[in-house]
C-alpha cells in the first residue's frame, strides 16, 4: 500500500476522533460552565481589587551645542580679541546614557525627596513616604495574596534584615559612601517600576513616564523626574567647563586686584612728582608704568578669557526641549478589567476542557501500555 492510500484512510479515523473530543466536552459542557463560572469569579474579584493606575509622562528630544555652533558669534567675538575657534567641540552627552542617570543612587535619592500630592492625605507627600508608608498604599488582593503565600520567606527575611539594620553601628551614617535605608531600598525597587524612559534611536525622541495609584501624583512624578534628569544631565557635561570657567574666574579676580593697587600707587606717584627733572625720578617712573602695562596685559587677557568661558558654558549646555509636555491623566491605564475577565473566561474553559479529555487520555495510554506489554508476551 503506498503512503498516499495509508494517509487517506487515517485522516477520516483524525477528523472521526477531532469529532469524539468535541463531543465529550458538549457531553460533560456543565463540568465545563462550572470550571469556567468559578474562573469568572476570580477574574471577577481580581478586576474588583486590582488598584488603579494613572500613567502621565512626556516626549523629550535632547538638544546641545553642536560643532561650530559658535561660527556665526566668530566675527563678533574677533573684534573683542576673543577667540571662539576651540568652542562648540565637544561631544554630546549620548540619551543612551539617562536610564543609567535615573538608575543611579544620588538620583534616586533626591527623587525621593521630591513630593506629590496625595488625595488622601490632602497635602504634598515625600515621593519616599508615599511609596513606603501603608497610609498612602492601595489595596490589592493580587499583592496581599502573593505577599503572604509565595513571598511570605521574602517578608519574613526582610523583617530579619530590617532588625539588623537598626542595631548596625552608627558610625555607617557618617561614612562618605551612599548607605540606602531598607525603606529607601523599598522606595527605590518601586521607584524602577514607576518610572521608565523609553529612546527611540530612529527619530531621536525620549518618551518618560510615571505611573502611580493617583492621576495628580503620576503628573507630578514625571515631571519632577524630568527637571532631575535635565540637572544631572547639566551637571554631567558642563563640568568640564565650569571648572575652567571657576579657575578663570578666581584668576581674574586676582589680576584685577593687583592691577588696581599698582594703577593706584603709579597715581600716587605722578600726582607726587608731577615735574619730574631727576633721572632717578623717571626712572622710578619707568618702573611704574612697566608694572602697569603688565598688569593691564593680564587683566585684559583674562577678561577676554572669562567672557570666553561664560559663553562656552552657556553653549555647552544641554537641553531636553519638550515636544509632548505632562498633562495630568484623565483616564486610568490600569486595570483594564473587560480584558481581564475575557482572559480568566478563557482560561476556565482550557482548563474545564482540559479537565474533561485529561481522564480519557490517560486511560488511552494505560490502555495501549497493557496492550504493548501483552503483544510482547
Amino acid at each position: 500500500m503506498s503512503t498516499e492510500d495509508q494517509y487517506t484512510e487515517q485522516k477520516p479515523e483524525q477528523e472521526i476522533d477531532l469529532i469524539e473530543l468535541i463531543l465529550k466536552v458538549w457531553d460533560q459542557r456543565k463540568k465545563v460552565l462550572r470550571i469556567t463560572c468559578v474562573f469568572f469569579l476570580a477574574g471577577l474579584l481580581v478586576a474588583i481589587f486590582s488598584p488603579k493606575e494613572y500613567t502621565a509622562g512626556c516626549i523629550l528630544i535632547p538638544q546641545s551645542g553642536a560643532k561650530g555652533a559658535t561660527g556665526n558669534l566668530g566675527g563678533l567675538a574677533a573684534l573683542a580679541g576673543i577667540n571662539l575657534g576651540s568652542m562648540g567641540s565637544s561631544e554630546a552627552l549620548p540619551p543612551s546614557i539617562y536610564p543609567k542617570i535615573m538608575k543611579s543612587i544620588p538620583f534616586q535619592q533626591e527623587l525621593m525627596r521630591t513630593t506629590v500630592h496625595s488625595e488622601r492625605s490632602g497635602q504634598p507627600v515625600a515621593v519616599l513616604d508615599y511609596f513606603t508608608d501603608s497610609r498612602y498604599q492601595s489595596f490589592s488582593l493580587l499583592g496581599f495574596l502573593k505577599k503572604y503565600t509565595i513571598g511570605l520567606p521574602g517578608v519574613l527575611s526582610g523583617a530579619f534584615r530590617s532588625t539588623d539594620a537598626e542595631q548596625s553601628d552608627p558610625a555607617s551614617a557618617q561614612s562618605p559612601l551612599y548607605v540606602l535605608t531598607p525603606k529607601e531600598r523599598a522606595c527605590a525597587v518601586a521607584l524602577s517600576g514607576a518610572v521608565t524612559l523609553t529612546i527611540d534611536s530612529k527619530d531621536g525622541l525620549i518618551e518618560l513616564k510615571a505611573r502611580m495609584p493617583e492621576a495628580y501624583a503620576a503628573a507630578e512624578l514625571a515631571e519632577s523626574t524630568q527637571l532631575l534628569l535635565q540637572k544631572y544631565i547639566t551637571e554631567f557635561k558642563i563640568e568640564k567647563v565650569q571648572s575652567n570657567l571657576d579657575f578663570v574666574q578666581e584668576r581674574y579676580g586676582e589680576a584685577r586686584d593687583t592691577f588696581e593697587q599698582i594703577q593706584a600707587e603709579r597715581a600716587l606717584f605722578r600726582d607726587a612728582n608731577q615735574q619730574l627733572t631727576s633721572a632717578r625720578a623717571l626712572t622710578e617712573q619707568e618702573k611704574y608704568d612697566a608694572r602697569y602695562n603688565l598688569a593691564l596685559s593680564v587683566y585684559t587677557e583674562l577678561a577676554k578669557q572669562l567672557e570666553q568661558a561664560k559663553i562656552q558654558v552657556k553653549e555647552t549646555t544641554p537641553i531636553l526641549m519638550v515636544v509632548d509636555p505632562v498633562v495630568v491623566p484623565l483616564e486610568k491605564s490600569k486595570p483594564k478589567r473587560s480584558l481581564i475577565l475575557i482572559g480568566f473566561i478563557f482560561v476556565g474553559l482550557v482548563a474545564g476542557a482540559g479537565a474533561v479529555l485529561m481522564p480519557s487520555f490517560f486511560s488511552g495510554l494505560g490502555v495501549n501500555r497493557r496492550g504493548k506489554e501483552t503483544g510482547s508476551l
